[in-house]
């Protein structure tokens, strides 16, 4: 696929060229809404904002090679508004840990074990941390995007996610890696691990 000729075509006013846009990475926008959003209606509610936004704003995109960093930071910005506007964009650490139920929501993108494990380990961190680590390691942006996407400084990006994952490390290394800790090589290896298939 073309990005840059599809993007061009659209600022031209074909809406049929930001469709194939859309849909050939429809799967990791839903994954970034529901992470924000935690249920699949304002997922998908939050994902109809970015679609009517990117119709409008399309031609002030200068880059199209940048399409698809611009169009999520779109998607997070319109999460973070409708959760505001519900008054539930509420610091983590003052929420508790989520129940079963939600973490076992039925949800197609949300029901391996593994991924239930990281929900409650990332419940832990503050909001800050929590939102870094997961655009760098659940949705695999770079340190870049996710600074340009939070308007954040690319170092304090980097310190969040530093912090975030030595606390997840002394989460781990102090309870059920107890007994195994001399095959851990680090916190970034055993959070990828972690998100990645159950090794039984």
């Amino acid at each position: 696929m073309n990005i840059s000729r599809l993007v061009k075509q659209a600022q031209r006013g074909n809406k049929e060229a930001l469709l194939q846009l859309i849909i050939a990475d429809q799967d990791a926008y839903y994954r970034l809404a529901y992470s924000y959003m935690r249920n699949e209606h304002d997922a998908m509610d939050a994902m109809e904002d970015m679609i009517v936004t990117l119709y409008e704003k399309l031609d002030q995109l200068q880059k199209s090679e940048a399409f698809y960093s611009w169009s999520k930071t779109i998607l997070v910005n319109r999460c973070k508004a409708i959760l505001r506007g519900k008054e539930r964009f509420v610091p983590l650490e003052d929420e508790g840990e989520p129940s079963l139920a939600a973490l076992t929501d039925d949800n197609p993108y949300r029901d391996t074990e593994s991924e239930m494990d990281m929900e409650v380990l990332l419940s832990h961190l503050n909001d800050r941390q929590r939102e870094a680590i997961e655009l760098r390691y659940v949705h695999d942006l770079p340190y870049q995007t996710i600074a340009d996407m939070t308007g954040t400084p690319l170092g304090t990006i980097k310190s969040r996610i530093s912090q975030g994952i030595q606390k997840l490390k002394t989460m781990i290394g102090g309870d059920r890696y107890e007994n195994d800790r001399g095959e851990i090589t680090g916190a970034q290896a055993d959070l990828e691990y972690r998100t990645g298939p159950v090794k039984t």
